[in-house]
């Protein structure tokens, strides 16, 4: 089985991150039971001195070459990732696609409505690749402007409503979408280190609801347990 990570700087990480796909990866390790593979076109963390996706340093220089790929990046979006996600599930022959975009687009980019019909183009353009890839989307987690920033914060929230619809939409016995939850406890004032970007808690919980929903719906690994991070 093969497994893409795709998602923006919450899922690429930065130069020091452990990353919530190392914690996926540890998970898979412990979990799955039987041969798998993590698939992507890219495999770097962003570097904030570069201001380019040129790190290498991940916290644990342990995490093989081969995990760390991916389909990420600083300040991309739905409207980034569409145009090329075809290309890298054809080329990666992705079986399933863990996906946490939005924030950004919301942020920087489009409206909910705009942004929604990104996510189902995302959609098509996948599985045009791969028609039975399978998906599972985690909702957007509102980081710290959402807090004082009321218009945005009803953005977030409408766009929410619009994915789990384009889910409920979309989803087929032969390509079925999965839309995660915010993860449990998720508090942006303790798991991330500036309001949005996961910290070492936060990473976990990002890669527990992934975990849960791959094992609740599909059977796929096990009970999330964190690892303990090498000394």
């Amino acid at each position: 089985m093969r497994f893409m990570f795709v998602g923006d700087s919450m899922t690429i990480g930065r130069a020091g991150d452990y990353t919530w796909r190392y914690r996926m990866w540890q998970h898979l390790n412990a979990t799955f039971g039987g041969p798998y593979r993590i698939v992507g076109p890219r495999c770097e963390l962003y570097d904030i001195h570069a201001d380019a996706p040129t790190s290498h340093a991940y916290a644990d220089p342990a995490f093989p070459d081969r995990a760390r790929r991916h389909l990420a990046g600083w300040g991309e979006g739905w409207q980034h990732m569409a145009p090329v996600i075809g290309p890298a599930v054809a080329a990666g022959k992705a079986d399933v696609l863990l996906v946490s975009l939005g924030l950004i687009d919301l942020g920087f980019y489009t409206k909910a409505d705009e942004t929604a019909a990104n996510a189902r183009r995302f959609i098509a353009e996948a599985r045009a690749a791969r028609p039975s890839v399978r998906m599972v989307l985690l909702p957007v987690i509102p980081n710290v402007r959402a807090e004082s920033d009321a218009p945005f914060a009803a953005e977030v929230a409408r766009f929410n409503e619009l994915l789990a619809k384009a889910v409920a939409d979309l989803s087929t016995p032969a390509s079925p979408i999965l839309l995660g939850a915010r993860p449990d406890a998720y508090d942006i004032h303790r798991d991330t280190y500036d309001g949005t970007h996961p910290n070492a808690s936060g990473e976990h919980r990002l890669a527990g609801e992934f975990a849960a929903v791959l094992h609740q719906a599909w059977g796929i690994g096990g009970r999330y347990r964190p690892a303990v991070d090498p000394a």
